[in-house]
């Protein structure tokens, strides 16, 4: 036996620390040292305590059992977040990205659409601004060619300056005052030179015909001078028909003022003015481009989930440190308390019971009815109550953890199949034509036609835009799980449901664990047991004789009435009337005492002194009221 207590030192060591370790970032020198220096301490251990190798060979069964299962959640939880959740992490992440991809590129399309529209206009602008300086010297020559003109419209010639103006001060009131005193003046002008040519051909008549007498008669037409007053039938028209535009006065007004500005300092600045523009889903949009935004915020989204794994990792480390700490735990109980655990029927236990049954004495198998809820039979495979518990219990955990991960499983399955949809109907293709060609002629050599050749004539542009397109690079690429993710997550939860049914096999095997190690202890143990039991037998005779005797009536009398007419065929139903068990027939044990119809089964019989339904005295039987110990089984 001490042989093979010494060949078990070495093995589980190994074990332990892997399972410690592995989910630790250390570099593998550290990891190397540390690996040497656990198993040296273990080994130390092992050589010199008996108690810590029987920790160590405990933790196998812990493993299978609560502690073992907890460790195989947090393991599950930590393979989630390694596939669906880090799936459906990288496929929103992966839409997010082709959101803001189609956004950069509609961006994009649309700075070559504004520069298409507005890259003319500027152009005119920029050659407007480099041709300032030729702008300017026209724009002098028109105004010293427009002063002849308004020196013709506002000065003081073709009348009489001395006469007097009436009208107002309006450019049209003054104006068309001058016209009239014009049309006037020349109307007199007319007559005047009308008689004076009368009275220049008069003496030229006169000079010519020398003979006093004839020449005044001949030349008496050349006297006409009331002729040159026909002149006079101009002033009513030049007052009623003059020919002056009724808006000719502000149609001046107004260019002479466009003249007086045209020949000032000209200048030309292209001012352009940037406007902040609102954020979208908190990113501005034209100062960064919004899938190096998004790329940011789901990259310090995924660094606070890889820092929560790594802390899982962690935890999922030193869970398996409880797997331990409850084996050494449940070593330390079973060595400190009488009590602990202590509720198998083992081989040590049907060997004392057998041989009092040889002796004759009170023995305790097979159980009745009521004492199977107390102790476990450790070679039956059904499940007992207190062990039922612990089962319901686990398949509880283990289901509930299963619809999670059923769960979690569909959601990624659906939103790579939605992502996948998108994929494949979201393809777009683009295509921006722009084409536009101004070309305005101006003939002529007058000042007005150079200013618009310098002017109009910059808009004599062409340009022509051809852009064929996709978002094909901007398509999401959702990815699937991957088998090996599904059969990990299944082939867990089935192992952890596994564990569950497992568990109470396993928790039986700690005692037979621990009985090895401490065989004294384990005897102990089962003789405080037996005799416990054989106290709790005695205290069940004690009550049941009582409630028999006060009752008089056997147990199940109303079915055993039912099932009265099978007697006359030889087929009778007995229950023992003191532990209400059914018993065979031919087993069964009546009361010798005539008139007595009470059935025993024959350990209830061999407990009696005395049948308790026609005995009046009460049996011999001594309780211990003050003893309040009993065993209870450990999960």
């Amino acid at each position: 036996m001490e042989e093979l207590r010494r060949n078990h030192r070495k093995k589980p060591h190994s074990t332990l620390f892997l399972g410690l370790m592995h989910n630790i970032s250390v570099n593998t020198f550290h990891r190397v040292v540390a690996g040497y220096v656990f198993v040296a301490v273990c080994v130390l251990c092992g050589m010199f305590s008996s108690f810590f190798r029987c920790a160590v060979l405990l933790m196998f069964p812990s493993t299978l059992g609560s502690r073992g299962r907890a460790y195989l959640m947090v393991f599950i939880l930590h393979g989630l977040y390694e596939g669906p959740i880090s799936n459906i992490q990288h496929n929103v992440q992966d839409v997010a990205f082709s959101m803001g991809c189609n956004m950069d590129l509609q961006i994009a399309y649309s700075k070559v659409m504004w520069r298409a529209v507005t890259e003319p206009f500027v152009q005119v602008l920029q050659d407007i601004m480099d041709d300032s300086v030729t702008l300017q010297k026209e724009a002098q020559n028109v105004s010293r060619q427009f002063q002849a003109i308004k020196d013709e419209v506002m000065g003081h010639y073709g009348y009489d300056s001395q006469s007097p103006i009436a009208a107002g001060n309006s450019t049209q009131e003054q104006y068309t005052a001058k016209t009239r005193m014009r049309c006037d003046y020349i109307v007199n002008q007319g007559i005047d030179r009308c008689q004076q040519l009368f009275s220049a051909k008069w003496e030229e008549c006169m000079d010519t015909i020398k003979s006093p007498v004839i020449n005044h008669f001949l030349c008496v037409p050349m006297k006409f001078e009331f002729l040159c007053n026909i002149m006079r039938v101009m002033t009513p028209w030049c007052k009623e028909e003059i020919p002056v535009e009724g808006n000719f006065g502000q149609t001046f007004d107004k260019l002479d003022m466009s003249i007086s500005k045209l020949g000032e300092q000209f200048t030309t600045n292209i001012v352009l003015q940037k406007l902040d523009q609102q954020s979208v889903y908190g990113v501005t949009i034209l100062q960064n481009e919004f899938r190096n935004e998004l790329r940011k915020s789901f990259q310090e989204k995924k660094d606070t989930v890889a820092h929560m794994a790594k802390i899982v990792q962690i935890i999922l480390s030193f869970t398996f440190i409880s797997v331990f700490t409850s084996a050494f735990g449940y070593a330390q109980q079973y060595s400190r308390d009488i009590c602990f655990d202590n509720v198998y029927i083992t081989t040590y236990f049907r060997e004392i019971d057998e041989r009092r049954k040889r002796m004759s004495k009170r023995y305790i198998l097979p159980l009745k009815k009521a004492e199977k809820s107390r102790v476990i039979d450790p070679w039956s495979l059904k499940i007992h109550r207190n062990e039922l518990r612990l089962v319901i219990a686990g398949l509880l955990q283990a289901v509930s953890l299963a619809v999670f991960v059923c769960v979690l499983l569909a959601i990624d399955g659906i939103l790579h199949h939605i992502f996948d949809i998108i994929h494949r109907h979201t393809f777009t293709e683009y295509s921006l034509a722009s084409s536009h060609d101004i070309h305005i002629d101006i003939d002529g050599d007058s000042m007005l036609a150079k200013l618009l050749r310098k002017t109009i004539g910059a808009f004599n542009t062409s340009s022509k835009l051809d852009l064929q397109s996709s978002n094909k690079q901007c398509l999401p690429q959702p990815r699937a799980l991957s088998q090996a993710d599904y059969l990990r997550s299944f082939l867990s939860l089935l192992l952890m449901l596994f564990m569950c049914c497992v568990q109470v096999y396993t928790n039986r095997l700690r005692r037979v664990i621990t009985a090895f190690y401490f065989p004294k202890r384990e005897k102990r143990r089962i003789l405080f047991l037996y005799n416990l039991q054989i106290q709790r037998r005695i205290s069940f005779i004690y009550r049941q004789s009582k409630r028999l005797r006060r009752r008089q009536l056997p147990p199940n009398s109303v079915f055993s009435m039912l099932l009265s007419p099978l007697e006359r065929v030889g087929c009778r139903i007995c229950w023992c009337w003191l532990c209400e068990e059914f018993v065979r027939q031919r087993w069964a044990v009546q009361c010798i005492v005539p008139h007595c119809s009470a059935v025993y089964c024959p350990q209830c019989w061999s407990d009696l002194s005395s049948c308790p339904v026609c005995s009046d005295r009460t049996n011999n039987i001594t309780l211990d009221s003050n003893s309040d110990t009993d065993v209870y089984y450990y999960d």
